[in-house]
């Protein structure tokens, strides 16, 4: 794969197909080897006699004087340690000088990386790149891949330099601060062939005597008082037994310590592992910076860290998008701590998992809660500013690990004198002995008045000796995840469903007061266990009935299974029907084309029926041979009033489609589906000029049609902004320019 960045070729990063972007510099011959991760080939680079061996990219790459560069590639050698270096070149092609990496601590045949970071010297105008071994013996080989040249690739939203997160160039961004010596070193470390932000070499703190040692970066980026930062980096303990931390500090203008938050590695061995604090910058801060250490400390052993960062809170640790969770980190993630979570009822106990990768969904840790006994408990978060009347979403990963487990979430509401306003729960759902995570959330809107709120689980135990582990909880203002909106002037409801998920089948239910459901139309037919292909859906019900309450049923079924999982009901909606002398003529199909009209008479149903009638001799009564009755039949008798709304209707006739006829409620008519035969369209009057016309539609009741909706009778410009990032995107989506102005789509 391409590495984001590089000024190498595809062909010399990966070295494949060939060896073409490299050459032999320094005692040695390269060969194309194989069983590289980035792509099978790697340089084999042999040497011919004992002694240092070296070898080059082919092509060099302007570089400007005084800039920062960088280089890494992985590799591989049984016997021999390898290093990597940059080669500056004058304007002419001659060495300047090289820039080298530490040499690996040790040799290893497993994939390992090396890297190298530094400043373009004067006159340098070119760069290569360089790697090097130095065996003992001729025909040693060292591998090679995954190589890159460019500017150092960072940690986003790093307010550290480069050198201070990723220790390449010199040691100048770390000190010493208590009880130990700071140097850099280069162990052999494994990272992911796809992971570029950490390195070969890593600030490593020496403990000089029995007891606590520490280690603090020399820069101080500045902060913002109130702001969420966090800082993290990853530690490489001397022992899986041995204490070791990360700490978040912030200083005043005058250089002060003003506060330290504490984070210490639960490491499950010697690797290395990333581990975060947290915390806000308090009143007066002005600058921050991060420390490491470790808690009684054995003289001469080593705490090594690399990729030290510290930053702005955003939506991921190692991200850029804004954060949009109201729930400090502390407390959502559970890295340093149960954070501000108690238990005020039941007898559930908390605690931070252990160890380091143990049990979380979202980075490295998360909230063990243990119930000894079969009852319920309560537990809840610190309190985060919301805003009153928006729509707030708390949602939590729960995984049940032992015994069993329902749970609810719920939101407490507080105003400004810190009262309780309310409290607003979820529906308890059980968790599933599955051993996977599930997410449990709700909508709900903030009353008048709420400053903040509270987030509060409520989990009942339904065995002894329970636990269930809680991770990534949320507090979101977001768009409601069901939400209608009555359209009066289009007699139409638009239904909008948020969070869906693909891995579900859907079936929408439009349900009236009396219980009874009926299917709603979508794009593709009747909305009836139809894949979910987007985490977000809409529709325009326009045979929703007029004056009556409805709400619709949505149901989410497993896609492999076709198991009913979730559902969702939404409030109740009302469409105004308006004058009740006016119906509506609709075209389920093409509710663009439909039409409101002024009622003359309603039609004088009949049900038609066949029979065969037989009189026997002798009998009073004949018999009867009745086949099954039909539907309604009738004459429908409307005005229409402008030339604009008779062109309208004969428009919606001329297809002879099924058409669904509403008429308001108190005229004593039930929505009806019907086909139209013959009409005609006189003039009220005698005089020309009259526009109006009395149609009489003679209507034949028919089933429920199961085609698509194809277009909307609320298109705009507007909607078509919103709905396409580019005019491109309606090239694929709409066949011509008479399917965009009736939004046909084909895709």
């Amino acid at each position: 794969m391409a590495i984001p960045g590089n000024f190498l070729s595809l062909t010399t990063e990966q070295v494949d197909p060939n060896t073409s972007g490299w050459l032999a510099k320094l005692n040695a011959t390269i060969s194309l080897g194989s069983g590289g991760r980035n792509g099978d080939g790697v340089l084999a680079v042999k040497s011919v006699v004992a002694g240092e061996m070296q070898a080059r990219t082919y092509s060099s790459y302007p570089v400007v004087t005084g800039t920062v560069y960088s280089a890494f590639a992985d590799a591989s050698g049984a016997t021999v340690p390898e290093r990597i270096g940059i080669r500056w070149l004058n304007a002419a092609g001659a060495e300047i000088s090289i820039t080298w990496g530490l040499t690996t601590a040790t040799a290893s045949s497993s994939w390992h990386r090396i890297s190298v970071g530094g400043v373009a010297p004067v006159l340098a105008a070119r760069a290569q790149v360089v790697v090097s071994s130095t065996p003992v013996a001729a025909a040693v080989i060292s591998y090679y891949e995954n190589v890159y040249f460019g500017w150092p690739l960072r940690f986003a939203g790093n307010l550290l330099s480069f050198n201070a997160e990723q220790y390449e160039i010199d040691t100048t961004g770390w000190a010493a601060e208590t009880n130990c010596t700071l140097s850099r070193t280069a162990p052999m470390v494994q990272w992911p062939v796809d992971w570029y932000y950490s390195g070969g070499e890593v600030v490593t703190l020496t403990v000089t005597a029995n007891g606590n040692a520490s280690a603090l970066c020399t820069e101080r980026p500045p902060v913002t008082p109130g702001v969420e930062y966090l800082a993290y980096g990853y530690l490489m303990p001397p022992t899986a037994a041995a204490v070791t931390w990360i700490e978040l500090r912030f200083y005043d203008a005058g250089g002060a310590q003003l506060s330290a938050t504490r984070s210490t590695l639960a490491a499950p061995g010697t690797g290395g592992y990333r581990q975060i604090a947290s915390a806000i910058a308090p009143a007066g801060a002005s600058a921050a910076s991060i420390a490491i250490g470790v808690t009684s400390g054995t003289a001469s052993q080593a705490l090594r860290a690399d990729g030290l960062v510290i930053k702005v809170r955003t939506a991921t640790v190692t991200g850029s998008a804004p954060n949009d969770n109201a729930v400090a980190f502390a407390d959502s993630n559970f890295e340093q701590g149960v954070g501000q979570w108690t238990v005020p009822s039941g007898v559930a106990t908390i605690n931070r998992s252990t160890p380091w990768g143990g049990q979380a969904v979202s980075n490295s840790y998360s909230l063990t809660v243990t119930s000894s006994t079969a009852t319920a408990s309560t537990i809840r978060s610190g309190k985060y500013p919301v805003a009153q009347l928006l729509n707030w979403k708390p949602n939590a990963s729960l995984k049940r690990v032992a015994g069993g487990w329902t749970a609810n979430i719920a939101l407490r509401f507080y105003d400004a004198a810190d009262a309780l306003i309310t409290t607003i729960s979820s529906v308890a759902g059980a968790l599933p002995s599955d051993g996977l995570w599930y997410r449990f959330d709700a909508d709900i809107t903030a009353p008048a008045g709420a400053v903040t709120g509270q987030i509060e689980l409520i989990l009942t135990a339904t065995t002894t000796s329970s636990i269930v582990q809680i991770d990534d909880v949320r507090l979101q203002q977001v768009l409601p995840s069901t939400q209608v909106t009555g359209g009066d002037a289009t007699a139409s409801i638009r239904l909008v469903l948020r969070g869906l998920s693909t891995a579900h089948l859907m079936t929408v239910y439009r349900v009236l007061s009396d219980g009874s459901k009926t299917l709603v139309r979508g794009r593709d037919g009747l909305i009836n266990q139809r894949p979910v292909d987007a985490d977000t859906f809409s529709v325009e019900d326009y045979e929703a009935p007029l004056g009556v309450p409805v709400v619709y049923r949505i149901e989410y079924y497993v896609a492999a299974t076709g198991i009913l999982t979730a559902w969702r009901v939404t409030t109740a909606v009302t469409l105004d029907p308006g004058d009740i002398n006016y119906c509506w003529l609709k075209d389920p199909a093409r509710p663009q084309l439909n039409v409101r009209a002024l009622v003359r008479s309603a039609p004088e149903w009949s049900e038609p029926i066949e029979q065969n009638v037989m009189r026997v001799r002798g009998r009073a009564n004949a018999l009867i041979l009745s086949g099954v009755r039909g539907g309604r039949e009738g004459s429908l008798i409307v005005w229409t009033e402008t030339d604009t709304q008779r062109e309208a209707l004969r428009l919606l006739l001329s297809s002879g489609s099924t058409l669904l006829w509403q008429a308001a409620p108190g005229m004593g008519e039930s929505d009806v589906y019907v086909s139209v035969a013959e009409t005609a369209f006189p003039r009220v009057t005698d005089y020309a000029p009259d526009p109006w016309r009395e149609w009489t539609l003679p209507f034949t009741e028919q089933d429920v049609p199961v085609m698509g909706i194809a277009g909307s009778a609320t298109w705009t410009v507007q909607d078509v902004l919103v709905e396409n990032a580019t005019v491109l995107g309606l090239v694929s989506r709409y066949a011509t320019v008479l399917d965009l102005a009736l939004d046909q789509r084909t895709a």
